[in-house]
This record gives C-alpha cells, structure tokens and sequence, in this order.
C-alpha cells in the first residue's frame, strides 16, 4: 500500500472502536467456538456469542492454559485451543523476563499478517514526523535466536524470529538505499557476533544512506555501541579492504557474501574517518563513544527501540551516545499479539510514550487495578482517562481472556481522528519490591535511580542497575546495584 493508504488504514482501524471490537470477538468465536477449552467454559455452538462468551469465559493466566497449551505441543490434533479450521501453527516464546522461563503462547498461520500490518504502519507514521525519513536506509540491529521444535512438530520461536524467518522477509532484495542496510543473510545468522558484526560493517559501509538507527529494545542499541568499540578497528580494516578479512570475525559463508557484496568496492576514506573518529578521546576527557552515533551516521535523524518500562533506564545512555537524537517507541506488542502503534512516536519523552491499541488485532478487555473479578472487565471503548489496568486478551490463536500482565494508564485526549484510547506503560503485574507494608514498582525505582545518579561525579553514568529486599536487618530495606560507566572508557565497577 501507498503511504497515504496506509495512514487511511489507522483511522480506519480506530474510527469504530466498539463496531470493530464486536466484529473481532465474533470473528474469533467463529473460528475457536468449538474448541474444547471453550466448551469447558459452557460455551457450545448454539450459545457462543459475545454475550455469553462474557458471561461464562473466566479470566485466564498461562498457568490456568498451560496443560492445553501442553497437549497441542505434543501432538494433539484435536480443537483443543482453536477450531478444527484454525490450527495452531507455531509456538512464540516469550521472553521470560518477568515469571522465570519463557512460555508457549499459541499462534495461528495468519497470526502473521496482523503483525506485518501493524509494522507497516511504523514508517508512514514516522514519515509524518521527518518528512524524508523513508527516503534513506534504516541501521536496524535485529536478531533471530535458535528456534526448538516442539514434541508435536511445531516450531518454538521467538516474535522477531518468526518475522524475521518469514519468506516477506527472506525473499527481500538487498538495496542498502532503500530499506534496511542489513542483508538478509547477516541478519538470519544465528551467531550473535556474527550478525552484529555484519550488521555494522554494512551499516558503516553506507553511512550516507542511514536515516534511521533502530533495535528492538534500547539496551539493543547499547549492545550494538558496546561491540563497535571492541571491533572498530577490524571493521575500519575490512572497509579499507572492501572485503572481510581471513579469517576474521565472519566464518559463516553466506554472511562473508553478503558483507563482501556490501563492502565493494574497498573505501579507504571512511576507513580513515572511523579510525579518527574510534580512536579519538570525547571532547572533554568524557568516556569513550560521546555522540559516536551522530558522528558515525551524520543524516541519522532519530533512534527506534522501545525505551518504556525496564528500558527507561538507558534513555541518558543513548542520549550521550547520539548526541540527543530523538528515540522513537513506535510499537507495543507481546508473544501473545501484537497490541498498538505511539501514533505519536517523536513527542515527549520516550519512556513515558503513548500507545494506541489497533483494535483489529484481538478483543482487549481490561481489569481495573485492585479488583478481581472477570465480571469487572471493562472493554476498550469504556476505560476511564487516568485510572490503571491489568491489560486481558482474547487471540486468533487461542487465549481467552488472557491476562497478560501489563498494567497499562489510560491517557485522556484520543489521536487526530483516531476513537481508540491511548495508554502509557506503567510497569509488568507482579514486579514489586515489597519491604514489610511498603511496596515499590518498577517504575518508582527508576525514578529514584534517575534522581540519585544526578549526584554522580562528571564522566560517570549508570549503564545498569538492579535491585532486591535485604530483610537480614530491622528495618528491611531495598539494596541497588549499580553498573557504573567512568572515564576515560567504560570501565565496570
């Protein structure tokens, strides 16, 4: 689609929120009526619709799914999640940050489709912003990881690895001006320091062309800054040659075509500027890489990562390496689907970005925070400006009033012609540090990291930081450990 069909297809998708809504509930009850975790809610054929799937369907946490998600993993073929028509077709992973190991969250073929949408919307929306934007290439640093097969046949897989791996992406032709400036190979590779070393070679190759420096999550980006200062000088090398060198970083054949592709003809200018620009101290006698990412991409005009929730701290850090370039959280997604767009994505500060949930891609409900009960479920078009709530989904793949663990702030004022209500990210259900009656979120700990890193003496930084209880004395008390940054380069301590 052309730009502007595709900026038609978000006020489209946000016009009706309640129309829309009711045709994805019924889309999905159609589709999954007569599986057997449906059926053990009371719902049957005759009596699936809206109204009783509301009445009957309890909420759901992946511990209560577990032993169906477990049957359709090892084989069964039966209805058990989805309909006989809408099989499960791979597991996603989630990332098991928050409950330990990852989980198996069932996804249907076309499961896809939705997801490429709501990507493809990302680039007109940021267009919007810096008109010109999508006429140079995007620095992306994406990743796959080794995918497991299931007992059943399925494939287990992480999101962007099944985006990645999708023949949309696979088939792609290589421009490094128009696009990404990663082949397809360099980011298929399921070696990390392969890839990520492909990945700047080609970016550094044609710098000119970048508009845009992008990860999935900001501490992506920093690993991205962390691995150009160990390699600068073998990539200023291969640059100079036009080929990688032998036998180098890169031992996997298909990534060494593509980078040698990429490097040729050999450019002993840029080699020249990188050397200067990697082997230079920071003006100031700051640690190393001040501005390195402006410095090394002059036309980049913004950062892409997710930078809310636990990716709030590494806002300062990418500040400093850009040298203030704005970042962009563009997409809110999870295993379980992918959930809205910050149709505002350059406003304000990125950890404190709103989302608009695109209500073609589930049925979301919502539980006001301290209650319990699925009776008290709100649907999208009724949340309330200011209050907070536990995020619930209804899946093409199978999960009925799935909670999943976001606690999300509605937000007052809507989005140009948008009817969908915004929300802010507060933190993951769950995530507390509590000493006896006091309880603190992940957030109102990154503030008071923020605040306390203030005192730092010039030329220090905090790069990381985690936390627990100590309770050994009275009173108890939080203890914070601190990754710490300090000139002249970044030295751990």
């Amino acid at each position: 689609m052309e730009k502007k069909q595709l900026l038609q297809c978000i006020d489209d998708m946000t016009a009706g929120v309640d129309a829309v809504q009711r045709r994805v509930l019924e889309e999905i009850l159609a589709r999954n009526g007569e599986s057997e975790y449906l059926a053990s809610c009371g719902l049957s054929s005759a009596s699936g619709g809206a109204a009783a799937f509301r009445a009957k369907v309890p909420m759901a946490t992946y511990e209560d799914l577990k032993p169906y998600i477990l049957r359709v993993a090892g084989g069964d073929r039966c209805p058990v999640l989805t309909g006989s028509g809408n099989p499960v077709s791979e597991f996603l992973l989630s990332s098991g940050t928050s409950g330990g190991e990852p989980k198996l969250i069932p996804a249907v073929e076309d499961e896809l489709d939705r997801r490429l949408l709501l990507h493809s919307l990302v680039a007109p929306l940021m267009n919007q912003c810096v008109p010109g934007l999508d006429e140079g290439s995007g620095l992306y640093f994406h990743f796959v990881r080794p995918e497991a097969t299931t007992p059943g046949g399925l494939p287990a897989r992480t999101v962007l690895t099944s985006l990645l791996k999708s023949d949309r992406f696979r088939n792609r032709p290589y421009d490094p001006y128009r696009g990404h400036t990663s082949p397809a190979a360099a980011v298929l590779c399921e070696d990390a320091t392969q890839s990520m070393y492909a990945q700047l070679a080609c970016g550094l190759r044609h710098r000119a062309a970048v508009t845009r420096v992008g990860a999935a999550f900001a501490y992506g980006l920093l690993r991205a800054v962390a691995f150009l200062q160990r390699h600068w000088a073998s990539l200023a090398d291969d640059i100079e040659a036009g080929a990688p060198a032998a036998p180098g970083v890169l031992t996997d054949p298909s990534v060494r075509a593509a980078v040698a592709a990429a490097l040729r003809p050999g450019d002993p200018d840029l080699a020249r500027l990188i050397r200067a620009e990697c082997s230079s101290s920071s003006e100031g006698g700051e640690r190393w890489g001040a501005g390195i990412i402006r410095r090394l991409w002059p036309n980049a005009r913004c950062l892409e990562a997710i930078a809310t929730g636990a990716m709030a701290q590494y806002v300062p850090a990418l500040g400093f390496y850009s040298a203030g370039l704005p970042i962009a959280s563009t997409v809110y997604a999870a295993s379980e689907c992918h959930l809205g767009l910050n149709l505002d994505p350059l406003c304000g500060d990125p950890s404190e970005a709103c989302y608009t949930l695109m209500p073609t891609m589930a049925y979301f409900e919502f539980l006001p925070l301290g209650l319990h009960d699925a009776t008290e479920l709100v649907e999208l078009a009724r949340v309330e400006p200011g209050r907070e709530y536990e995020l619930v989904v209804t899946t093409y793949g199978g999960l009925s009033r799935y909670r999943v663990g976001d606690v999300l702030r509605a937000e007052a004022g809507l989005h140009h012609n948008s009817a969908a209500p915004r929300f802010r990210f507060v933190r993951r259900a769950g995530v507390l540090l509590s000493v006896d009656v006091d309880k603190t979120d992940e957030a109102e700990l990154h503030r008071a990291v923020a605040r306390a890193s203030a005192a730092l003496p010039r030329g220090a930084a905090v790069l990381d930081y985690t936390s627990l209880v100590c309770a050994d004395g009275v009173p108890g008390h939080y203890v914070v450990y601190w990754e710490l940054a300090v000139e002249p380069e970044l030295e751990r301590c």
